[in-house]
C-alpha cells in the first residue's frame, strides 16, 4: 500500500481551513479579504505592465 503524500497534505490543509473557519470566522473573514486584495492588486499590475508593453 503506498501512501499518497499529495493528498495527506490536502486533507491536512482542508482540516485546517475548516477548524480555522468554525473556531475563527471573524479572522477567517478578515484573511479572505486580505487575500482577495492581494491578487487584484497583482492583476492591476499585471495589466498595467502589459498595457506599457504594447504602447
Amino acid at each position: 500500500m503506498t501512501v499518497d503524500i499529495k493528498k495527506i497534505a490536502i486533507y491536512a490543509l482542508v482540516v485546517f481551513v475548516l477548524y480555522t473557519v468554525i473556531t475563527s470566522p471573524q479572522r477567517s473573514a478578515e484573511l479572505v479579504g486580505v487575500g482577495f486584495e492581494g491578487i487584484s492588486t497583482a492583476a492591476k499590475g499585471v495589466g498595467e505592465f502589459m498595457t506599457e508593453l504594447v504602447n
